[in-house]
């Protein structure tokens, strides 16, 4: 989503000349640029303007180091405004009471239920009994949706489809909760309209009965500006404790993240990123700047690999590194491992560097398909020992696996190499160095 603001970003930099000073005049320039990105992407005016304002008084009052040029300054400087605007800090959502309530509202579209189910999968994860609430009575494929999602993360759902009173859906399935051990219930309502009275009296009853520990407010990052205003028209009539920005992934100029703290007042909690249960992070306004920036965010790029991969195969794989016996089902069980962990553009947007890289390039889940085409089309022999496979055998995995013999070859090559790789960083005793620093082959994406 931020991939033209970051760009923008960075030719504005490149403008600030000249190494060891700072002038009011070169700042300027520079600033201007930066307000113009910022408006690009959506960012609304008088956010924009204080924000840049406040940039260019805390360039001219630095000094610049002999080590640090005027441009590295202003990225700084802009990093640190950035993370202010986005509201600081990491604020977690309150779990309290017996059972804790969670409302979800927004609007009609906005990602509601499935981030339900992504919330449900990420408390889960933390150990809690939780309970999902189907109590959007006016979307009949809402209830089966909610449904579905719970069997994938393994959540109960609470519904009542002939019952078209969302109050008495929520205090049963409280009254359920409680009987049956669950101390996390999750509330999914219909998506509404901030100016539908009917639906707005409707989530304002619910909020006032339930008195949820945390009302969360739902909404789409490509609406842009108007994300920001309906926030504010729901914030009046519900006064929620966070949003939640979804649909991050999307190509478009992604303004509301950045000012729709400053313009509501109330946090970020959670970023949504894409269709899959895992695709939920905490927000985090300082690693959300330096993403922004191009800085990428190894962070959570290490604690998604943390949530994601599995100990005992980790061991086992670099078990098999330290032997030299890493073959291709060990490399399937790494595909496989990585690809739990998310989006792939965006976990590759984690590393420094990469944005800028991956400008242009058709980068998704499909991008590891050829090659479990590939690896799937051998047998267990071939797998269990790759040097099996001689030109004979590539020409019938092309064929088996529908790709050419060119992806077989450069699959091989690129197979070998890490192999390789991987024993020469075995003799240094660096098998898990090799292992951190593997990428798979066919990451680079496509143009």
């Amino acid at each position: 989503m931020f991939d033209n603001l970051s760009l923008k970003l960075d030719r504005a930099f490149k403008t600030l000349k000249g190494t060891g000073t700072i002038t009011e005049i070169n700042v300027a320039t520079t600033v201007k640029e930066i307000r113009r990105a910022l408006i690009d992407a959506d960012v609304n005016y008088k956010v924009a303007k204080e924000v840049t304002d406040t940039i260019k008084t805390e360039a001219l009052g630095r000094d610049v180091l002999i080590s640090v040029s005027p441009g590295q300054l202003l990225i700084k400087i802009t990093q640190e405004e950035l993370t202010k605007l986005m509201g600081g800090k990491k604020e977690d959502i309150k779990i309290t009471g017996d059972p804790a309530i969670i409302l979800i509202s927004g609007l009609q579209g906005s990602g509601k239920t499935t981030f339900t189910g992504k919330l449900g999968a990420h408390l889960k994860k933390q150990g809690r009994q939780v309970l999902l609430v189907a109590c959007d009575i006016y979307r009949p494929a809402a209830i089966d949706q909610l449904k579905v999602l719970g069997e994938q993360i393994g959540v109960e759902v609470y519904a009542e489809p002939e019952n078209k009173n969302a109050l008495d859906i929520a205090n049963n399935a409280i009254a359920y909760a409680k009987k049956t051990g669950k101390k996390t219930v999750v509330v999914d309502t219909a998506g509404r309209l901030a100016v539908d009275d009917v639906m707005m009296n409707e989530i304002e009853a619910l909020k006032k009965a339930l008195n949820p520990s945390e009302t969360l407010f739902v909404v789409d990052s490509m609406t842009g500006q108007d994300a920001v205003n309906t926030a504010k028209t729901f914030d009046e009539r519900l006064n929620f404790d966070g949003v939640v920005l979804t649909k991050l992934d999307g190509d478009t100029r992604g303004g509301a993240a950045i000012s729709i703290r400053h313009v509501v007042n109330k946090p970020i909690k959670f970023i949504s990123t894409g269709e899959k249960m895992e695709d939920l992070d905490v927000f985090h306004p300082d690693r959300m700047a330096q993403r922004i920036l191009g800085m990428g965010d190894v962070i959570s790029l290490v604690e998604r690999a943390q949530q994601s991969f599995d100990e005992d195969e980790a061991k086992r794989i670099n078990s098999k590194i330290r032997t030299n016996n890493f073959n291709f089902d060990d490399f399937l069980s790494q595909l496989e491992q990585v690809k739990k962990m998310g989006n792939i553009k965006d976990l590759l947007g984690m590393i420094p560097g990469m944005g800028k890289a991956m400008k242009g390039m058709d980068i998704d889940d499909d991008s590891f398909k050829p090659i479990e085409a590939i690896i799937r089309s051998m047998t267990p022999a071939e797998r269990e020992q790759p040097d099996l496979i001689d030109g004979n055998r590539r020409k019938r995995l092309a064929a088996g696996s529908g790709r050419t013999i060119v992806e077989v070859n450069n699959l091989m090559k690129q197979f070998a190499d890490m192999r390789k790789m991987m024993k020469q960083m075995n003799k240094m005793g660096g098998a898990k160095a090799a292992m951190g620093k593997m990428l798979p082959p066919g990451m680079g994406g496509r143009r």
